[in-house]
């Protein structure tokens, strides 16, 4: 039994998702205590309770603990096996959250996964899903893995409402990711998106990225849904590579101001030597932990989030990270794991 204390870090709810993850992929039973200790509202919510469900529906598992509000969890893992379904979060709780814990265990299962989720695509302190789609999977598939996300409907707080569904092919192979070297010169993408809103809010948001970014070359798309009465809200999503910047809009919030926001997240990306943002960065280490051959990853900033999921993972694998700080090209931190 791996008991691990769910107040370490940034004691959210990447602890949770990370060990039930890495325990159904180990087959080693986890108990966690003090879950999401560190938050407004400790223990469980609900993104998290279906997060757990998929993953013990992946392994045949068993759970202790699993209600709302729960600080305490306990989890036996069995066989992995893909299946075919529906999840509906039945809030606006974040999608992309739910799929850090699932991914990685349907790459291990015995049959390809299957699944349309339903809640919240784009909603604070989560990544949005043009991030996943365009970032994330993309590094993922350098580690030869086969997972597709086709986002259907958006789905934004408080209402949620948004549709994606997921399709992951086995691998139970993960190569090395090994980026030390900056990517070259890319126009940088993205996506000005609303729900419910008027359309010049889109353009907004997307022109004052244009202009605070004009020293890269860019191309915004904009995305206009009807359909408020199911959920409101803007966003814009920008990237280029591994890296990336977003931001939300809000009641009271200018759309340039949203549209400020996430060019200069993702200027900040760009001016760094790091090969990886920093969001990317922490999702990445149960993979590369997980691979075969050598891994190695800059980084700008050692996040709390890092520091989290290298602390979960050495609790399920036998691996060991190495953190060099290095001053060439300005501070930067090298990651690497063999």
């Amino acid at each position: 039994m791996i008991e691990i204390d769910g107040s370490f870090g940034e004691g959210g709810g990447q602890i949770l998702r990370t060990a039930i993850a890495l325990a159904a992929i180990t087959g080693k039973e986890v108990e966690l205590s003090n879950i999401r200790a560190n938050r407004p509202k400790p223990g469980l919510a609900a993104q998290h309770l279906h997060a757990v469900k998929a993953v013990a529906r992946l392994s045949s598992g068993k759970i202790e603990g699993l209600e709302l509000r729960s600080p305490r969890l306990k989890f036996s893992p069995g066989a992995l096996k893909g299946f075919e379904g529906e999840i509906d979060i039945g809030t606006a709780g974040s999608i992309t959250l739910l799929l850090q814990c699932l991914i990685p265990v349907a790459l291990f299962a015995d049959g390809e996964t299957k699944v349309k989720i339903k809640g919240g695509t784009d909603v604070k302190w989560s990544p949005p899903i043009d991030f996943y789609t365009d970032v994330f999977l993309k590094a993922i598939r350098e580690m030869g893995c086969e997972v597709q996300i086709s986002m259907k409907r958006r789905g934004y707080y408080p209402k949620g409402g948004g549709l994606v569904e997921v399709r992951i092919v086995p691998s139970h192979h993960l190569n090395g990711f090994d980026l030390l070297k900056k990517e070259g010169e890319e126009i940088i993408n993205g996506i000005s998106h609303s729900c419910g809103l008027p359309a010049h809010v889109v353009e907004r948001q997307a022109k004052t990225a244009e202009r605070v970014l004009n020293a890269y070359d860019t191309e915004i798309k904009t995305e206009i849904e009807n359909g408020g009465e199911r959920t409101t809200g803007s966003g814009i999503t920008l990237w280029r590579g591994y890296k990336s910047g977003s931001a939300l809009g809000e009641r009271g919030k200018r759309a340039e101001l949203v549209g400020e926001e996430a060019a200069k997240n993702i200027i900040k990306e760009l001016e760094s030597a790091s090969t990886v943002d920093v969001h990317l960065a922490d999702q990445l280490i149960p993979y590369i932990a997980l691979a075969d051959g050598k891994s190695e990853i800059k980084v700008r900033e050692v996040t709390k989030h890092l520091e989290t999921n290298v602390y979960v993972t050495k609790k399920f694998l036998d691996v060991e990270f190495g953190v060099e700080k290095e001053e060439k090209e300005g501070e930067v931190f090298v990651i690497h794991c063999n």
